[in-house]
């Protein structure tokens, strides 16, 4: 149990410098990323070829050399044998999944989470070169379903079309992409290949990073105790925010931008329940603000 309280207390400082960088780096990062990162990709596959994919492909011993752009370049390739069809489904949902975690976090926090992504495939793959002695080849398929992982841990009633027709929640997709990655440990390793099968939890690790202290949080506090506490401190702030604004000319103000409800009715107005007392966020900044501690 101590363990497991460190582990937390280490995710949550982790998780509050990068809302901290965000917060006072507001312009960092790449404007709809995914977007840009899907349209190259569907480009590679579809004036692709064998000796296309090496030039971009991730090879420790050329990156020495100097052909640096491989360290991101593997990033749009492919994976191997897919249709236009099956191709086309993916990127768009890798699309769909990092717009929305993008407009959810904001464009600095998402990059950030992409970057990490990256970071954390490569490291491996250079210590993979030096302890085994073997290139190996990244794919980007782990570490776009990470994104997965990210978005059912927001969003995991929302429900998508599978195949276009049967409606399925996210969460239960959720599984589904959990039991894939598991299969591909379990395969690789069952061959010998312990290092290569780590790969996917290697593509976890900015997920742990991004969203870990949310999931601590809820595996600690029952979801449906957690609702309710959460509407109980919601009326609680609604009743103190009447108190302390009822001289004033507006209901809510944002603590982080100073937008009222007056000046900016078409804003939503939420109090943080991870915050201690009663913060009021615009819908800009509920996802995207420093916790009061």
């Amino acid at each position: 149990m101590a363990n497991f309280h460190h582990g937390g207390s280490a995710l949550k400082a982790l998780s509050r410098a990068i809302d901290r960088f965000c917060q006072k780096h507001r312009n960092f990062g790449v404007p709809r990323l995914m977007l840009y990162i899907v349209i190259v990709s569907a480009v590679v596959f579809l004036i692709g070829g064998p000796r296309l994919y090496y030039m971009l492909e991730f090879n420790t011993m050329l990156i020495l050399r100097g052909q640096v752009w491989r360290l991101l370049t593997w990033v749009f390739l492919p994976l191997p044998n897919n249709n236009i069809f099956f191709t086309a489904i993916m990127l768009y949902f890798y699309f769909f999944i990092g717009s929305t975690l993008e407009r959810e976090w904001g464009t600095a926090k998402f990059t950030i989470f992409y970057l990490f992504g990256v970071m954390f495939n490569v490291i491996y793959g250079f210590i993979i070169r030096y302890a085994l002695g073997a290139n190996p080849y990244l794919v980007p398929n782990f570490l776009n379903l990470s994104m997965f992982f990210a978005f059912a841990a927001l969003f995991p009633d929302h429900s998508v079309r599978l195949f276009f027709v049967i409606p399925i929640k996210i969460k239960w997709l959720a599984l589904v992409n959990a039991a894939f990655f598991i299969y591909s440990i379990v395969t690789e390793m069952i061959v010998g290949n312990i290092m290569l099968g780590l790969l996917p939890l290697v593509a976890l690790l900015n997920f742990f990073i991004i969203c870990g202290d949310d999931l601590r949080l809820r595996l600690l506090r029952p979801l449906r105790a957690r609702s309710s506490a959460n509407t109980i401190n919601f009326k609680r702030a609604a009743k103190q925010a009447r108190r302390e604004y009822k001289d004033k000319p507006y209901r809510h103000k944002c603590a982080v931008c100073g937008k009222t409800d007056t000046e900016h009715p078409e804003l939503e107005f939420r109090y943080c329940s991870r915050c201690n007392g009663y913060h009021c966020f615009c819908s800009d900044h509920i996802n995207n603000h420093v916790h009061f501690q």
